[in-house]
């Protein structure tokens, strides 16, 4: 089976930590908009991809052997102190070494991979930066109606109003070439979690990424976030996270959704919702017991099994073969 799981951050660390846990090719296709913290700085200074949520990404896929291990530690690491490189992560600056010696962010992930045993593949969502532009409204207690753009990602993330759409600059950027064709190949592509706005739709807003999403052969899956993300999502329900992707992707087909059933607010409204757009809903506990606020690995994995086996299932009694 092939996986291909989309976003960046925290979030699709939480992804790839699960789908270790079934047998499958894992491909992640990595946000690169991000404008703030080390990412935003090195993007600024050296003109390059943000490396963060791709460091991240490569930290998930490391292999658990001492001498891969070691090295993923390493490329986590942040700098101390009060210097031009304190908060910098180790594994931001070696990336950004290799993009400007490669010339390539592809072969650039690749040879880190291969350092840290990758057991999957890391790719860029497009090999150019993007800007994020947001169309905010809320942000006035007094005009609650009148709205504002927000342009960068950070900037989106701390909006203390509520995001209405996004869109990507440059209008037209290209999308990674093997990110596309590895949407096209994969049985399985997975949305989500993570920052919705600015981790999870700009995946669907590139035209050709955007395309392979909404028209995939495999099964789409998409994950609900446990908790609100401050200032990006206070007051989404799980069904106006489901809605936003629509809005943005209006031809998106979502096969199967996973929520944690302690986190649903109203889980009558979200099986209806679901079951309004055709998806099967897996309803269960995918959070960690001591924090609430993360996935649990084995337990997000046994969601995606089931949310597959559960699409593969309906899919094989509406063939034609199955009607015979």
């Amino acid at each position: 089976m092939r996986s291909v799981a989309l976003g960046g951050g925290h979030g699709l660390h939480a992804s790839l930590s699960a789908l270790r846990h079934l047998d499958t090719e894992i491909t992640a296709v990595v946000t690169v908009a991000d404008d703030g913290g080390s990412s935003g700085r090195i993007r600024r200074e050296l003109q390059t991809l943000p490396p963060g949520d791709l460091r991240m990404a490569l930290a998930a896929l490391a292999d658990n052997a001492a001498e891969h291990s070691q090295w993923a530690q390493l490329l986590q690491h942040r700098f101390g102190g009060e210097g031009a490189l304190a908060g910098h992560p180790v594994g931001n600056l070696v990336l950004s070494g290799w993009f400007e010696r490669f010339g390539d962010p592809v072969e650039a992930l690749a040879a880190v991979g291969n350092l840290i045993g990758a057991v999957g593949r890391v790719l860029p969502m497009s090999p150019t930066p993007l800007d994020l532009v947001a169309e905010v409204d809320r942000f006035d207690p007094e005009a609650p109606q009148r709205s504002k753009q927000i342009r960068g990602q950070s900037s989106v993330a701390a909006t203390p109003g509520r995001v209405r759409n996004v869109r990507l600059l440059p209008a037209g950027a290209p999308a990674c070439a093997l990110s596309v064709d590895a949407v096209r190949d994969a049985d399985v592509v997975i949305l989500g979690p993570g920052s919705w706005f600015t981790s999870v739709i700009p995946h669907l807003l590139l035209k050709e990424l955007g395309d392979a999403i909404a028209h995939a052969h495999g099964i789409v899956i998409v994950t609900v976030n446990l908790v609100p993300q401050a200032g990006e999502t206070d007051g989404f329900s799980a069904e106006e996270l489901l809605k936003a992707l629509a809005q943005h992707s209006p031809e998106l087909r979502i096969d199967a959704v996973i929520a944690d059933d302690t986190s649903v607010d109203d889980p009558a409204a979200l099986r209806a919702y679901t079951a309004s757009i055709g998806s099967e809903l897996v309803l269960a506990k995918v959070s960690k017991s001591d924090n609430h606020a993360e996935h649990e690995p084995l337990l997000l994995a046994d969601a995606y099994r089931r949310a597959i086996e559960a699409v593969t299932s309906r899919r094989a009694s509406l063939s034609p073969t199955a009607q015979l």
